[in-house]
């Protein structure tokens, strides 16, 4: 008997919350606008994550068997070409983020 395993949207909608945004971002933004700050999460949790995770989903499961991320997905829908620009502005523009962690540890 073979059983699918299903992950909810809920699920992976916290789980892309919590790899992009994370728990420590949450902390910061209530200790600096205190609960007003709630209609700015609700908003960013609507048009951002929510739609961000349903693209991921269908992505991920469309080229279930390509490599992984987005470059691989670009690929298989456009050229290489494209797939490589896609790869370097992904890079590009998590260098000043990647760099400025370190500093909040």
């Amino acid at each position: 008997m073979q059983t699918t395993k299903v992950l909810s949207w809920q699920s992976l909608c916290l789980m892309t919350f919590t790899s992009v945004w994370s728990f420590g971002n949450v902390v910061n933004g209530f200790a600096n606008q205190d609960l007003k700050v709630v209609v700015s999460w609700l908003i960013l949790f609507s048009i951002y994550f929510i739609p961000y995770t349903l693209m991921v989903g269908e992505m991920g499961s469309t080229f279930k068997d390509s490599g992984g991320g987005v470059s691989s997905w670009i690929r298989s829908a456009c050229n290489a070409r494209l797939a490589y620009f896609a790869g370097w502005t992904y890079w590009i523009v998590h260098m000043p983020y990647i760099a400025q962690k370190p500093l909040s540890i």
